[in-house]
């Protein structure tokens, strides 16, 4: 292990570097006030979002029951990059996490563009989050604009970020239980309805549903691989298991623990309940824009059921947004530590939160309001297909990193880490291959496209970004090792 040489994190989000020649812990000022118990619910309520309440009725809609398949493939995939993860904060659990692995093993330049395009991440499913949530809304008031609705809500999250990290951690932690909570409900109840045939939905439900109706691939193997890229979408911020644990002060046990126990939260939360969601009502009754939780409901008939499970949904947007608006405040910060942003982004409220960081991420998460007031039936799509792109290079970075870090342990220039993936590198080569296929699905997709051009755009803002940079300081683009850049991060805090 060579993880005195990292950068550890405190419960409260910050950094606290142990450094070569002192072992002393220097502050980075956030307030510790995270406790394991709301760590770990964040961590399991964050990967339960929008993607799988919302998205999954388009979803449907075009690939019928195969649809369960494609969560299930993709889950497979899904533990092969967080299983490189894994080993990859093992071997040095550090504050930067996919960005500082990108910086040692494929260079400064890729740490820069993978640490700002992860926050590109969080700001565009933030716009997506807002979207939901406004449809949700629509659901009991249908004369409100979505465009509304939107902006309300991002007022309010970006006012509850500026609070202290406690009251955050404390309201993320009820919303992840009631995420939690309302899937495994309906899980339960939709079974119990496959079974005894209580409610409305009679004997319209049964598990023949999920094949009786022009088999599981009623629109063909192309039209359900064509939903990959919102089922990808749907495990976005599954990554921030990783992250979470890495952050731990006792990483060694915490990060396999959640790492190892995810194949089981993808069975249930994902192929478990849209599973039961399609026993319950025929594929054929799903809609676009409609999510299919709620149409469950309103087809078993429960009283105010649909009213309930909408508010569980907008919950669950809700949170997602919080988290993703946080989770960039904090990103912009650590950008600004390593010189990578400006060093505004880097000052911290009375509060002590990154206002100004948060401030701007929410400024343009103000984006999704403007599309859901140009587009509203389309910005949905827009926003997830161009958070899928962001998200497959930041585990693209992962998988290469790995790949690269697995050559050095068997040239014996690495220490090997305490938890190695299974398969070695051949499991992350073939997930880099199915995120490939992912990106050419998303080219393919005339609706998706649009990603890729606006990841052309924001590789150029890059490219311009990095030149000014490293033209101004030299010194950024030459750093290589990370005892350097721990040596040197340590020098600015203390000064």
């Amino acid at each position: 292990m060579t993880s005195k040489v990292g950068t550890h994190l405190g419960d409260d989000g910050g950094a606290s570097g142990t450094t070569p020649e002192s072992g002393t812990t220097p502050e980075e000022g956030y307030e510790r006030g995270l406790g394991s118990r709301q760590v770990q619910m964040i961590a399991i309520g964050g990967a339960i979002g929008v993607g799988l309440f919302l998205g999954a009725g388009a979803n449907i809609a075009k690939a019928g029951p195969s649809l369960i398949l494609m969560y299930a493939l993709a889950g497979v995939i899904v533990f092969f990059i967080m299983r490189a993860l894994g080993e990859l904060l093992l071997y040095r659990p550090v504050s930067g996490s996919f960005s500082e692995y990108a910086r040692e093993f494929l260079g400064p330049f890729f740490g820069f563009v993978t640490g700002w395009t992860y926050w590109l991440m969080w700001v565009v499913t933030g716009m997506a989050e807002l979207t939901a949530a406004a449809i949700y809304v629509h659901f009991w008031f249908p004369e409100i604009p979505q465009w509304i609705t939107a902006l309300v809500f991002l007022v309010v999250l970006f006012v509850a970020n500026l609070i202290s990290v406690k009251i955050f951690g404390e309201i993320e932690f009820w919303f992840s239980m009631v995420k939690v909570t309302a899937l495994i409900g309906m899980i339960v109840i939709g079974l119990g309805v496959v079974t005894f045939g209580f409610s409305q939905a009679g004997d319209a439900a049964a598990v023949s549903n999920i094949w009786a109706h022009d088999g599981i691939f009623p629109n063909g193997i192309g039209s359900s691989l064509m939903t990959l890229q919102g089922v990808m979408f749907a495990y976005l911020a599954v990554e921030l298991v990783g992250v979470t644990a890495g952050e731990s002060k006792n990483p060694e046990k915490t990060l396999p623990k959640a790492i190892n126990t995810l194949p089981w939260r993808i069975i249930v939360f994902y192929v478990g309940a849209l599973s039961v969601i399609l026993m319950v009502v025929k594929w054929t009754e799903f809609q676009p824009g409609v999510s299919p939780f709620v149409a469950a409901f309103a087809k078993i008939g429960i009283p105010a059921g649909a009213a309930i499970i909408n508010f569980v949904v907008l919950t669950a947007a809700l949170s997602s947004c919080n988290s993703g608006m946080y989770s960039t405040g904090r990103m912009l910060r650590d950008l600004a530590a390593n010189s990578e942003a400006p060093k505004a982004l880097g000052k911290l409220s009375s509060t002590k939160t990154p206002a100004v960081a948060v401030t701007l991420s929410a400024a343009l998460m103000g984006i999704g309001v403007i599309l859901n007031y140009v587009v509203p039936e389309k910005a949905f799509g827009y926003v997830t297909s161009v958070a899928t792109a962001a998200g497959i290079w930041t585990w693209m970075m992962i998988l290469i990193s790995h790949i690269l870090y697995r050559r050095g342990v068997v040239a014996g220039r690495l220490p090997a880490s305490s938890f190695p993936a299974p398969g070695g590198t051949v499991c992350s080569w073939i997930a880099v291959a199915f995120l490939l296929l992912v990106t050419g699905l998303i080219a393919i997709d005339p609706d998706s496209r649009v990603s890729l051009y606006v990841g052309a755009g924001w590789a150029v803002c890059l490219a311009i970004g990095w030149a000014v940079l490293k033209s101004r300081n030299p010194h950024i683009a030459a750093r290589t090792k990370p005892q350097d850049r721990q040596l040197e991060s340590t020098g600015q805090r203390r000064g």
